[in-house]
């Protein structure tokens, strides 16, 4: 298991459900009609493919800052305003609410990526859902997952506490990934003429802080220098 990932299963503390979870991110897999459908590996997997985390290995960031996210909403709710919220069931929310994604992304040669036959049936969240129910997952972490998009995106409204920290964490480490990737983007374009071809969150990062910096020269700067990494590493 990745690292990072890791230490965010490992910050729950109830050991059975603990297990159950590291079962389901050690496999995710799901068997449909005597078939075992395998996605794209954690590890080089996107979170989504166009808005959010649309790289390699952005899932995984995805689940790490929305845990950081949902965790420090935690002691919002406990510290100021003296609410009790079961944080294992949050990281375990967090952890598997997007666990099924990689089933339904298939990477590309020019390092796109299009849905599998199996996404243009079911979307990862039915997967999901579906799968946690036949592994016996408690049903208030099925809900958390369940509910996680919300009621005008998902089927369900969060009715918990803890499903609704995971919702607003999850939109929000989405949004802000979103959102920075896009002007990075943009930054590329308007300083080079030419898009930087899918930045990763750390190079957006850079991209958006070199132009604060040092205006429309410090983006050239960090692009070209990002370009000229990316060409070493091939």
């Amino acid at each position: 298991m990745d690292s990072g990932l890791k230490k965010i299963v490992d910050k729950i503390r109830d050991e059975s459900l603990r297990e159950k979870v590291v079962q389901l991110v050690e496999n995710p897999t799901i068997e449909i009609e005597g078939k075992v459908y395998v996605g794209l590996p954690l590890e080089a997997s996107p979170a989504g493919m166009f808005r959010h985390h649309s790289y390699p290995r952005g899932l995984i960031d995805h689940i790490v800052g929305t845990s950081k996210v949902a965790l420090t909403l935690c002691d919002v709710i406990r510290r100021v305003y003296h609410g009790k919220v079961d944080r294992d069931l949050v990281l375990s929310g967090v952890i598997l609410h997007d666990i099924l994604k990689p089933l339904t992304y298939e990477a590309e040669e020019n390092g796109t990526y299009r849905a599998t036959p199996l996404a243009e049936r079911l979307d990862h969240l039915t997967l999901i859902v579906s799968e946690m129910v036949r592994r016996g997952f408690p049903l208030n972490l099925i809900h958390i997952v369940c509910a996680h998009h919300g009621g005008e995106a998902g089927p369900i409204w969060p009715r918990t506490v803890e499903a609704l920290v995971c919702h607003l964490a999850d939109v929000t480490d989405s949004r802000l990934n979103g959102e920075v990737l896009r002007a990075a983007r943009y930054l590329s374009k308007e300083a080079t003429g030419e898009e930087l071809y899918r930045p990763t969150s750390k190079e957006a990062f850079e991209i958006v802080h070199s132009k604060v910096v040092e205006g429309w020269d410090g983006v050239r700067k960090a692009v070209d220098r990002m370009r000229q990494s990316r060409l070493g590493a091939c």
